[in-house]
């Protein structure tokens, strides 16, 4: 059998794909850099190869069919497979090179400071990092790893355990002398500060130390280093993972007034593809494991 007679020319696709999405020939020519009248030429070719018009025509409106919108929903992500893979090929790294995703405050605060150990170690190594919160698909992100905070359940990946985090209750030590703090419930009433996901950060605390949780929500804040700033500040008392404000309790700019840490089952994972990866994310793996266990 010709398969060729079965693929029409990539041309028509990309451009009836593109007047599919935008519902416009005119603003399909713009995407695919082809005047109106070339799109519907292409699109017309489209139609002749597959005996079968994809759209309904109406003066010089244009609108898909049904035909139009099932196909248009069947090649759609094959197309866009094909740009990324393209891509991907076109811009392959070395192999001496890889792309880190990593939370942004981790990366920061406990990645960022243990580089140069890694680099004295793996010279001939060059690490690429990205500030990446939400959980992708590796197949369609270019990306050898990411750092993970929860359960190991990344979907179609590997993880490595790096360790748990310990949350502890923060604030300024002007903050804390214009609100004494002799108990937990003191904190009733007193803005509270959160983290965006760790929503749930204060109830859990009270629970552990046996207060009723107010009810009140306070600010959020995105990331840990911006929630950081904000008690450091004296917007309120916040919790925060202690080895992400080791310089702010060194310095004394953040003050803990409970010795009371909150720590779960959630923890920081290396996550990488399960088909596995380079010799070169395997050191990188063998050396951020062992950091971690230091």
């Amino acid at each position: 059998m010709n398969e060729r007679r079965h693929l029409p020319p990539i041309g028509a696709l990309t451009s009836f794909a593109a007047a599919a999405r935008h519902g416009s020939f005119s603003r399909a020519g713009e995407e695919v850099g082809l005047t109106q009248s070339a799109v519907s030429r292409q699109i017309a070719l489209l139609e002749d190869w597959l005996q079968t018009p994809l759209f309904d025509r109406t003066g010089r409106r244009v609108a898909l069919n049904a035909d139009g919108r099932a196909y248009a929903d069947e090649i759609t992500p094959a197309l866009d497979r094909i740009r990324r893979a393209t891509a991907r090929l076109a811009s392959r790294r070395p192999d001496n090179a890889l792309s880190i995703a990593t939370l942004p405050s981790f990366g920061m605060r406990w990645l960022a400071p243990r580089l140069p150990r890694f680099t004295a170690e793996h010279p001939d190594l060059v690490v690429n990092f990205a500030a990446r919160s939400d959980t992708f698909d590796f197949a369609g992100e270019d990306f050898d790893a990411a750092i993970h905070f929860g359960l190991p359940d990344w979907p179609g990946a590997a993880h490595d355990f790096l360790f748990r985090e310990t949350s502890i209750p923060v604030c300024a030590p002007a903050w804390l002398a214009a609100n004494p703090l002799a108990a937990p419930a003191d904190l009733i009433g007193k803005p509270l500060l959160f983290q965006t996901s760790r929503k749930d950060a204060w109830a859990r605390w009270f629970r552990l130390a046996g207060v009723a949780a107010p009810g009140a929500p306070g600010p959020t804040f995105e990331h840990f280093l911006m929630l950081a700033q904000a008690a450091a500040a004296g917007a309120g008392i916040a919790l925060i993972p202690s080895f992400l404000i080791e310089p702010e309790l060194a310095s004394g700019a953040l003050v803990s007034p409970f010795a009371l840490p909150l720590s779960t089952d959630d923890a920081y994972y290396l996550v990488s593809p399960e088909t596995g990866g380079t010799h070169a994310l395997a050191r990188f793996r063998d050396w951020v494991v062992r950091e971690a266990a230091s």
